[in-house]
């Protein structure tokens, strides 16, 4: 998932706003329509707006500050309750969903009036198409020139993307949720009905199985990109008393939140303090370029330690 320059925060209000008064809209149709579809469509939205109000707490607890416990900070928040809202999609939209379009199958009813579900499908279809333009809008900010599968799945922050692709989720779901409606109505066959559900929780099973992958390899723990590796490296050995590199190891510990540690190679003229200077300024450096880097370690190598000291050495 990309990291973006857009506005997490105004994205998951703007999807939570919507969601909440689709649920209320969506379940007062299923009600009396009988519609199972709508039912499911009313589960998928209620379950759309947990997971804003969850996706809302991740971003505000990962912005706390770093203490005695966390002593690099709850950044990672994001990552684990991203993880959530995956699973929460899965179970409570997708898994409600085939349930219930089974359970319509083996037990067909008579379709009630599906005029108000009609109405109510129509305007939610405009609601969500809203809040989808707002996340696409923000997620294009920070894509660059990135490709859309790179921007969506290769980037270290979740929040945009999760919301892009639960909203077009929920578009799509809406447009299978009205074809089912009206054919039902049309064929006067609860089972036209009873399959759109079944096809809407297959397609947020598939959704949700696919956040899910994502955001456990970021909570797993990820490294910095290849350019980002190649920039670090760069403005070390850019760096005056710097002759290279040995080894560079980083990890995401946040959206914004990187961890590196260098082992370095210092010019043989520097003894201690130059050494802490030069070090001083590679930091320095590294930040300035790229902010996100919070936490830097920098050690010399082996080498460099007998140099100093022989009994150092193995």
């Amino acid at each position: 998932m990309a990291g973006h320059g857009g506005d997490p925060k105004r994205v998951v209000k703007a999807a939570m706003a919507a969601n909440g008064g689709i649920t209320v809209a969506k379940l007062v149709a299923a009600f009396y329509s009988g519609s199972t579809t709508m039912l499911a469509e009313g589960v998928h939205s209620f379950a759309d707006t947990a997971n804003q109000a969850l996706l809302l707490l991740g971003i505000v607890l990962a912005a706390r500050k770093a203490d005695a416990r966390h002593p690099f900070g709850r950044a990672a928040e994001s990552y684990f309750w991203s993880f959530i809202v995956s699973l929460l999609l899965f179970f409570m939209g997708g898994v409600f969903a085939i349930y219930e379009g089974v359970h319509k199958l083996a037990h067909p009813e008579a379709p009630g009036s599906p005029w108000l579900a009609i109405g109510v499908l129509v305007v939610s279809l405009g609601l969500e198409g809203s809040s989808f333009a707002v996340a696409w809008k923000e997620f294009n900010k920070g894509r660059g020139d990135a490709s859309f599968r790179a921007a969506l799945f290769d980037g270290k922050d979740p929040i945009i993307p999760l919301v892009l692709l639960e909203d077009a989720a929920a578009v799509a779901g809406l447009a299978i949720a009205l074809a089912a409606v009206v054919a039902a109505h049309l064929t006067a066959d609860s089972r036209a009905d009873a399959i759109g559900s079944i096809v809407i929780g297959v397609l947020l099973c598939c959704v949700g199985l696919l956040l899910a992958r994502d955001t456990r390899s970021l909570l797993i723990g990820e490294g910095i990109t290849a350019s980002m590796r190649k920039d670090v490296i760069a403005i070390a050995e850019g760096t005056e008393g710097v002759e290279s590199v040995r080894q560079l190891l980083s990890l995401h510990i946040g959206p914004q939140s990187v961890l590196i540690a260098l082992k370095v190679r210092f010019s043989p003229s520097l003894d201690l303090p130059a050494v802490e200077r030069v070090t001083d300024e590679l930091e320095g450096r590294v930040r300035d370029r790229i902010p996100a880097m919070s936490r830097i370690f920098v050690e010399p190598d082996s080498d460099y330690d007998e140099r100093l000291d022989p009994g150092m050495g193995p």
